[in-house]
């Protein structure tokens, strides 16, 4: 039993990721005088991601992006994006030291937006903030370059569809970054 266990670990490959990634949106396309939303783009976003890939290079990916600095919303109010999701994902070899990361899954937006023109009297604190929190399709692909042993550069780009995203002008928002990492396992 422990030499079919030792076996069976060896072909799977756990892989750690840190990174850090912008979002890119479209600007609206109108000239109304009417309230426009903005467009959801830019900032810096740091990120992480843990990946399982069994043997046949399919496996599972859990990632997380937040806003690291708050954004301004319409001149106005400071706002702070996370994105998180969940992925089913396909890891081929490419070459010795070139892997592919593909995947799709299902995750969540929480949109944090701060209010700090607000008085508070109460001893205990006050909430300064509201959220709102959407579903979200997503989509990524990534190339990993191992450059030393098991530690590796993953250049990557993310599409989101979020869903009933109506802070901002548009559903549609892609991530586009890189991420430094290590794989624990077969690769």
């Amino acid at each position: 039993m422990l030499v079919v266990s030792a076996s069976l670990a060896r072909a799977q490959q756990l892989d750690f990721a840190v990174g850090g990634s912008t979002l890119l949106a479209t600007r609206p396309s109108t000239s109304s005088i009417a309230f426009l939303p903005p467009p959801e783009r830019g900032g810096d976003y740091p990120e992480a991601s843990i990946q399982y890939v069994r043997e046949n290079h399919f496996g599972i990916n859990v990632e997380g992006a937040f806003r690291y600095h708050k954004g301004t919303y319409n001149n106005y109010q400071h706002f702070r994006p996370v994105l998180y999701d969940v992925n089913a994902v396909y890891a081929p070899p490419i070459s010795k030291k070139i892997s592919g990361d593909f995947m799709a899954g299902v995750g969540g937006e929480t949109l944090i937006f701060y209010s700090e023109l607000g008085n508070c009297f109460s001893p205990g604190g006050c909430r300064s903030y509201v959220n709102d929190n959407h579903l979200l399709l997503h989509a990524g692909a990534g190339l990993r370059y191992y450059f030393w042993r098991d530690f590796f550069l993953r250049p990557e780009a993310h599409y989101y569809y979020v869903h009933n995203n109506f802070e901002f002008h548009s559903n549609n928002v892609f991530r586009v970054g890189a991420s430094i990492g290590i794989t624990f396992g077969a690769h």
